[in-house]
């Protein structure tokens, strides 16, 4: 999904931009408007009709007096303030929440006289403020704009003044990283001045209020003229940007199908330059292998290479390969070979390909089992302190648990037309009364519930504090779930079958409008087993072609909050037994299938390649999982319905696709097709249909290998220009990512680790574990806030980015923010698994828990201060004979070694594999694992110099103090990488050049995760 104003990334550079652009042409969904991404708008206000905020956050307007909308022959319809002194509009508090900077944009038409009147003034009435005059401020004439913090006046002045009696393009750029204030005049710079800022501390606190046409005091001249297209950013608008925006309203030159951000903010680099160890290859391997017809190779993206100046171990190359958009080459048996890259480098290793006739493979069965989250209990380290995962856990049990359920059910009761409980109010954000996602919350705060009670066993209290809600949210959405398409009255009206809805009462035609005024609920109307916090209207546009957008014949991903309703519903049925969550899921779904089955191919093929208004989340995985705990056809039917049909099979004939191993996501939204390859994932568990397979296991390689970033996130592109989109072109971070808006949308990497985990209980790959410590460690436990359960949308890794938090007390959730009550309820259900005929267990990641282990009469309790020191202990209470598997994760290059009861194995352990200990264990046997730890680098692929540096599994961060417009330069020793770094591992706190670094998930203030890496 998109970000919220509540989450800001690092680069908050306060662009007020007063600007404009076509209205029907924002409003046609696309995610890049005039070339920029829309994650980067906080809030839009057209000013055509009313005030309302026509980005997905809706922040509406309000205005002191009635507002007054004129026809006007530029922009057909404008608002017209009068230059009363009362007469003002006010912008809603939340969008300086936690800004660096911000953006606002309109055009204005100055009549009368204007002098030392506000355009806009944000701030406190006694502080520090951020203001725009048109014409003449303080003596300063012509068009002056500002910033004044600690009654320090910092103006941008020396623009002409601007012209009464015609539109005008105003722009105004705090670029908080480049400390400048610049302002433009019809797309062109009229002024620039260095000052010194930073907005995070300028608007601290409570008190700011955002007004337009007036200034904080109310003691200026009041704005007399016309105001259109009032836009707020969170990101630089560069000049290129603006001219686009400019042109684009004046002559209708839209460019919303634009693809590239501009590189602004980011070094470039000498591509012919071999960088890090490319600068000492000698050498690199060519390769065979091997493919059946019509399915592209798997390439390893790492080859052996040799090395010079006495660098024996140096790591494996990273090899570049195209990345056909067909599996045209592959169309016959034969062979051929494709030529790779090595960045900055003349090497061009080849791979031969043999490609081969297909032999049918037996589907593989699941092999492993999680254990359920009642059986595996997190302890603190060796030395009794609470460890990362019990503090995260903590914060968020302690907070769910004094949530009010109403507030979770307030828009259900209101799309259903029944009254509200006594002091319930309602969400906000993404769960807002017009919020077309309202109901998404819900879901996550169900599975939330349901995992946080099979997880507090060693609380009672606690425990049976989540039991009620549970059983709370149950009834109340049971009840409602049961009126739907039934009469209101006995014998009255009413539609029971999902297919045949009607248009609501009095109104023309389907529709999104979730007013107070206008939201139909005719419950009767809308066919039996319906449930949803708004009426079905959304569901039936989206058939018909309805767009993602803010106006009420648009629409925000139905069935992607369907999806977090059932899973939610599922979950509580699976840890409670709660057989009415069932029944309303089964309804459901019954509801689904009706209308999903009549519709033809062609239909469904667009509809789930609709940006943001065809998302739907994991519904594959939900209706194949209902499959499962009923056992009726119809739900696996209704899975399969859900088929992205040009994602995993290139078309409607299944010629290409994910399922041939084509990359056909690249430059797709990251989040609104990751949860469907997870749930093409469910869908091959119970089908045994391999495809789904293949279509799961080659886009997790894909991902991993040619989109990831260190920290474990993916998304973040330049070039599609929206942050949450994969980059244009695989392995290409750092010519079309790292966007300026964010990268690494948490939410993507939540599902990530969901999908690692589905793909190892078929494969135990060790490559899907080492994954899943890596997301774990370095962005999930690494984007909660240190005091709350805030956590991140977007996790920026630009230089000298902070990270930033929101909904700390679960009144306002993003997608985000739904995700991590759900993360940071269930952070031990990796830590074990058992094979399913209860004769291996694995240990999958070294974290101090005890298990459980009920059908082998066991328990396991691991002892640990991991990672702040690099051992851990097993020790086996009871006795059994089992296979003992230990993950020997692919950064343990400096050896691994196992005593138990203190005598050494000799075993043979080799980094990226398991260790296998079969044996007849008894009581009180202690496995002790030792895996030093040591430094190493993951590289940005296409630009190796910039790379993350990381001790064993932790990620390391430089501490910084302020923005930086260039990645932080360190040398290393290329023959050990440790030789000029200094600290203490126990405390994980290192030192280079005199700059402190500690863990990712141990930063809460600016960071440099990426580095500019030199080594001799």
């Amino acid at each position: 999904m998109s970000l919220s104003t509540l989450k800001i990334p690092h680069y908050f550079i306060l662009v007020v931009v007063l600007l404009f652009n076509a209205f029907s042409n924002a409003q046609e969904g696309d995610q890049i408007l005039d070339g920029i991404g829309e994650t980067d708008l906080i809030a839009r206000y057209t000013l055509e009709e009313d005030l309302k905020d026509w980005s997905r956050n809706n922040l509406h307007a309000t205005i002191t007096e009635e507002p007054q909308f004129v026809e006007d022959l530029q922009f057909e319809k404008t608002l017209s303030l009068s230059g009363k002194t009362n007469e003002y509009i006010y912008l809603p508090n939340q969008i300086l929440n936690g800004v660096e900077s911000l953006s606002v944009s309109s055009w204005l038409y100055l009549k009368g006289e204007n002098q030392e009147a506000f355009l806009f003034d944000f701030g406190k009435k006694e502080g520090n403020h951020f203001f725009a005059v048109p014409d003449n401020f303080k003596n300063i004439a012509g068009f002056v704009a500002g910033l004044e913090t600690d009654s320090n006046l910092q103006p941008a002045s020396g623009a002409q003044t601007i012209e009464k009696g015609k539109w005008v393009h105003l722009v105004v750029v705090l670029d908080f990283p480049a400390q400048a204030l610049r302002t433009y005049i019809n797309g062109e710079e009229a002024a620039e001045k260095m000052i010194r800022f930073d907005l995070s501390e300028a608007f601290t606190g409570t008190g700011n209020q955002l007004v337009i046409g007036q200034s904080l005091d109310a003691k200026a001249p009041a704005f007399t003229g016309k105001l259109h297209d009032f836009r707020i950013y969170r990101t630089p608008l560069t000049e290129n940007q603006i001219k686009r925006i400019y042109n684009g309203a004046l002559h209708a030159t839209h460019v919303v199908n634009e693809r590239d951000e501009e590189n602004v903010g980011l070094p470039q680099f000498d591509k012919d330059v071999p960088q890090l160890y490319n600068s000492f290859l000698t050498d690199v391997a060519d390769i065979t292998v091997n493919t059946a017809v019509g399915e592209l190779p798997r390439l390893p993206r790492y080859l052996k290479g040799n090395y010079r100046n006495g660098i024996e171990n140096g790591p494996q190359v990273r090899v570049i390969w195209p990345a056909p958009t067909d599996n045209a080459a592959v169309a016959r048996a034969g062979s051929y070979n494709i030529t790779g890259t090595v960045p900055g480098t003349d090497f061009k290793p080849k791979a031969t390909v043999v490609v081969s006739e297909n032999s049918v493979q037996p589907a593989p069965l699941q092999k492993l089992e999680g254990f359920q989250l009642n059986q595996v209990f997190l302890n603190p380290d060796s030395s009794g302190e609470a460890t990362k995962f019990m503090e995260n856990r903590d914060k968020f049990l302690s907070t769910l648990a004094g949530t009010n359920p109403d507030s979770f059910l307030y828009m259900f009761r209101d799309a259903f037309g029944q009254p509200q409980p006594e002091g319930a109010f309602a969400l906000g954000v993404w769960d807002s009364r017009e919020t077309k996602l309202r109901g998404h919350a819900t879901g996550h705060y169900l599975s939330a519930l349901a995992q946080a009670y099979a997880s507090t066993a060693y609380d009672k209290s606690l425990q049976q504090t989540f039991d009620q809600k549970i059983n709370y949210m149950v009834d109340v959405l049971y009840n409602l779930s049961q009126l739907s398409g039934n009469p209101q009255t006995t014998g009255g009206p009413a539609e029971s079958d999902p297919t045949a809805v009607p248009v609501g009462l009095n109104k023309s035609s389907y529709n999104s409008d979730l007013s107070e005024e206008g939201i139909r609920t005719d419950y009767w109307n809308w066919g039996k087993g319906f449930i949803s916090a708004y009426p079905p209207d959304q569901f039936i546009m989206l058939e018909k072609g309805a767009k993602y957008g803010g106006q009420v014949d648009q629409i925000w991903g139905p069935y992607y909050t369907l999806h977090k309703i059932l899973a939610g519903l599922m979950d509580i049925y699976e840890v409670s037994g709660n057989k009415k969550a069932l029944q309303i899921a089964t309804g459901m779904g019954d509801w689904v299938h009706a209308r999903l089955s009549k519709l033809p191919t062609d239909t469904l093929i667009s509809m789930w390649n609709t940006y943001i208004a065809g998302e739907f989340g994991g519904m594959n995985e939900s209706m194949a999982h209902l499959y499962s705990l009923t056992g009726e056809e119809r739900y696996l039917e209704t899975a399969k319905l859900f088929d992205n049909i040009k994602v995993f099979y290139g078309d409607a004939q299944h010629s290409h696709g994910l399922a041939k191993n084509v990359d056909t996501f690249r430059g797709l939204h990251a989040n609104q097709h990751i949860p469907q390859i997870v749930g093409a994932l469910e869908i091959y568990r119970d089908s045994q249909s391999p495809q789904y397979l293949k279509v799961a296991d080659n886009f997790w390689y894909k991902v991993k290998n040619d989109y990831m970033y260190s920290i474990g996130g993916v998304a973040g592109a330049r070039n599609p220009a929206n942050a949450e989109c994969f980059i244009s072109q695989p392995a290409t971070i750092y010519e079309n990512g790292l966007s300026a808006g964010g990268q690494n949308e948490t939410c993507g990497t939540y599902n990530m680790l969901k999908l690692s985990r589905g793909l190892f209980m078929i494969d135990p790959r060790t490559e899907f574990m080492d994954y899943y410590e890596q997301g774990l460690y370095n962005q999930i436990l690494a984007s909660v806030a240190e005091d709350s359960p805030a956590n991140t949308y977007h996790i920026s890794l630009r230089p000298g980015s902070s990270k930033q938090f929101s909904n700390a007390d679960m009144t306002g959730f993003t997608c985000c923010n739904g995700t991590a009550l759900e993360s940071s309820t269930k952070l031990q259900n990796s830590i074990y698994f058992k094979t399913k005929d209860d004769q291996a267990l694995y240990v999958n990641l070294y974290v101090p828990s005890t298990l459980n282990w009920e059908s082998k009469g066991i328990s396991i309790e691991q002892e640990t201060s991991f990672p702040r020191e690099d051992e851990t202990t097993l020790i086996v209470k009871g006795k059994a004979k089992f296979d003992l598997r230990l993950r020997v994760p692919e950064w343990a290059t400096q050896g691994f070694s196992v005593t138990i009861n203190g005598k050494a194995e000799k075993l043979q352990a080799t980094p990226g594999s398991y260790l296998n200990i079969s044996r007849n264990w008894k009581n009180g046997d202690r496995i002790t694992v030792k895996m030093p730890f040591g430094f190493h680098l993951k590289p940005i692929m296409d630009q190796p110099n910039i790379a993350s540096l990381f001790y064993g599994p932790v990620l390391l961060a430089a501490q910084e103090t302020e923005p930086l417009t260039e990645f932080r330069k360190i040398k290393l020793d290329a023959r050990d990488l440790g030789k000029t770094i200094t600290g203490n591992p126990k405390a994980l706190e290192f030192e280079i050049d005199g700059t402190l670094f500690r863990p990712f998930y141990d930063t809460y203030g600016r960071h440099s995760v990426y580095l500019d890496v030199s080594l001799n």
